[in-house]
């Protein structure tokens, strides 16, 4: 089974969101608990995703980016380098995963045709 780039960029964006806190020098604030266990969530689904792609890694990952994207408003983060790197990352867990679910309905509609 040919596995996606998405995935494998899924899995950097994961460890990068788990490794931010001390990049970015929040690591001991109240909300580096969210990019810690995040982080780890999707890093964790990406390796699943990489191994035995099922269409629920996708899902998960979708609404952890979701959740990513809106959480600097829901925790209240102040620093604008965190609340960006968020951001960015949610929009990005979205759209990998996104496209990794596209792909997949499109090759079992191949595979039943």
């Amino acid at each position: 089974m040919k596995k996606r780039p998405q995935d494998w960029i899924n899995l950097i964006i994961g460890i990068w969101l788990f490794l931010s806190p001390w990049i970015f020098g929040y690591a001991y604030m109240g909300h580096a608990w969210n990019s810690f266990l995040f982080g780890a969530l999707v890093t964790i689904f990406s390796v699943f995703a990489l191994y035995d792609r099922k269409a629920w890694e996708e899902w998960i990952n979708t609404f952890i980016g979701i959740w990513i994207f809106i959480s600097p408003w829901v925790l209240g983060m102040v620093i604008n380098s965190v609340m960006w790197n968020h951001w960015i990352i949610g929009i990005l867990i979205v759209a990998m995963s996104a496209t990794s679910i596209r792909e997949a309905q499109r090759q079992a509609r191949a595979e039943t045709a």
